[in-house]
């Protein structure tokens, strides 16, 4: 099959992947146990919360977006 007939090459795809997964990692990241009516939680304003969480996941939108954007190289 000729490969000028798709749009991403390889490395298109491993860096969609890395920006999935870095996202996904985020979320898990801000996951965890909120407050309840009765009781308060004060690890739901952790940096890890507040800052990394939210990090990780704007570096993973930015791979996918230059995954997408990443022109491949000719043969030529």
């Amino acid at each position: 099959m000729d490969k000028t007939m798709f749009a991403f090459d390889k490395m298109n795809y491993i860096l969609i992947a890395v920006g999935v997964l870095a996202v996904v990692i985020g979320f898990f990241l801000m996951g965890g146990s909120g407050s309840t009516e009765s009781e308060f939680n004060p690890d739901i304003f952790s940096p890890m919360r507040i800052r990394v969480a939210p990090a990780v996941c704007f570096i993973g939108f930015v791979f996918m977006i230059y995954g997408i954007m990443h022109k491949p190289k000719s043969d030529k």
